[in-house]
Order: structure tokens, then sequence, then C-alpha cells
């Protein structure tokens, strides 16, 4: 028992490890130029790397500590963490390259990785009582409407205060289904007490925690700072945002996972 649990283990580590590995090795090809100590920005994006790629191997171990029910909610914290630590290290390499903003690959893991934040809100009701597709639906509008306005913006497809407002929108949308709307209905009627207190502090972060990227474009575009200052606070923000909320958002999943599952255990 203790050797196939182990062995599970070791290939779980191999094959998270294989991934990052290759990711970092073309990003280190990509460039020769050396990360600078003052490079504070590129710095950040080496320590928030690191904290990913960590995460990850943490919640595909972890699986195995979970009843099945968990484990695609596990699954997806994973590939949230793998899919942003890869875009990371490309993303580290434009900045210490050529000291711009990496704009494309910020949206491209966005656009990725908020769907499947907002699919663990369905995932955690789904583990416990049967919850309408319309849920499921009525976040991913939210998420692409909020993504979407953002990405034209800062790509220059669109004036900045429009983009700024039509994202907003889309975050507000969210917002309303999560705290007023059919998921918190079904969160408040069926759920048993962990999960209710999960599904509270997932708001939380969507509310408080995803307010520090609103921040981020506002210092990044419409404060009228040089661009050279823009161009850090809006990493800095961005990249501080995501660490806070992908590994976050993780971690509650994991914790309300594995009390669950001990719990039906000793029933």
């Amino acid at each position: 028992m203790i050797t196939s649990i182990f062995k599970s283990a070791v290939s779980k580590i191999s094959a998270s490890g294989a991934v990052l590995a290759l990711a970092s090795n073309h990003a280190f090809a990509a460039t020769s130029t050396p990360l600078k100590q003052d490079d504070f920005v590129g710095i950040s994006f080496w320590i928030i790397s690191m904290a990913l790629v960590a995460a990850t191997v943490f919640f595909f171990l972890e699986r195995d500590r979970v009843s099945p029910k968990w484990k695609t909610s596990l699954t997806v914290s994973g590939l949230v963490t793998l899919v942003a630590a890869v875009h990371y290290f490309y993303m580290r390499d434009v900045w210490v390259s050529t000291g711009a903003t990496p704009t494309v690959f910020r949206y491209i893991d966005w656009l990725i990785t908020v769907p499947l934040l907002m699919i663990e809100f369905y995932l955690i009701l789904s583990a416990i009582t049967k919850v309408p597709v319309g849920v499921f639906w009525r976040l991913m509008i939210g998420t692409l409407v909020m993504l979407i306005g953002g990405y034209l913006g800062e790509a220059g497809y669109m004036s900045v205060w429009p983009a700024f407002i039509i994202g907003m929108l889309g975050w507000a949308y969210i917002l309303y289904e999560i705290f007023m709307g059919q998921a918190s209905q079904i969160n408040a009627k069926s759920a048993p007490p962990s999960v209710q207190s999960a599904f509270k502090t997932m708001r939380l972060i969507v509310t408080i925690g995803w307010a520090i990227y609103p921040l981020g474009y506002f210092f990044g575009y419409l404060t009228g700072s040089s661009p050279a200052n823009s161009a850090n606070a809006l990493n800095i923000i961005y990249n501080f945002a995501d660490v806070l909320n992908k590994i976050a958002f993780g971690l509650i999943i994991w914790t309300v996972a594995v009390s669950e599952s001990e719990s039906s255990a000793k029933k």
C-alpha cells in the first residue's frame, strides 16, 4: 500500500516536473539577458513562477488524499497554477529582455485560468448537489466580458476608459451571480457548513483579491505617469494579484476537500 502511494506520488511529481522543466527550458533558450539585482519587477516574476510550480505539485499530490468527488476540483486547481507557471516563465523572459509589459502572454494566461477559477464555484456545488448548467454559463459570460474589455483597452484596440468600464461590468455580473444569483442561493440552501464557508471565502477573493486587478489597470493606464513608472506599477500589482488569487483559490478548495473527505471517512 505504502509502496503504491509512493510510486503514484513520484509519477505525479515527475509528470508535473517534466512539463514545467520543458517550459522553463524554452524560457531560458529564448534569451541570454541576465536578471538584474535591482529589477524588482523581474524578480517578482521569478518568485511567483516558483510559487506556482510548488502549488501545482502540491495540488496534484493531494488528489490522493480526497474522496473521488473532490478530485476534479483539485485537478482544476493544479491546472490553474500549472498554466500560470508556464506563462510566467515566458512573461519574465519578455520583461527581462525588453522591459515591455507582456500583455499578450498575460491575457492568454487569464483567458485559460480565470474561467477555470470560475468553474470551481460550479464544481464545489456540484460535488454536493445538482447544479443547473445555467450557473456555469453565466459565470463564463461574466468572465469573458471582463477579460475582453480589459484586453481591448490594454492592447490599444479601444480607449482605456470605455474598455475599463466594460471589464468592470463583467466583474460586477460575476459578483451578482455569486452573491445574489442562483449559485449563491444553491450554496445557502444545499451546501454543508464546510462548503458554505469555502464558497464565502472564495467570494471574498473574487471581491477583494480581484479588486487588485483594476488597481493595476488604473496605475498602468489612467494616472498619466511616465511609461516606465506605469509599466513597473502595472506588472508588480498584476503579479501580486495572480499569486494571491490563484494559489489562495486552490488552497480553499483543498481545505474543504480534505475536510469533507475526512468527515465522510469517519462515518
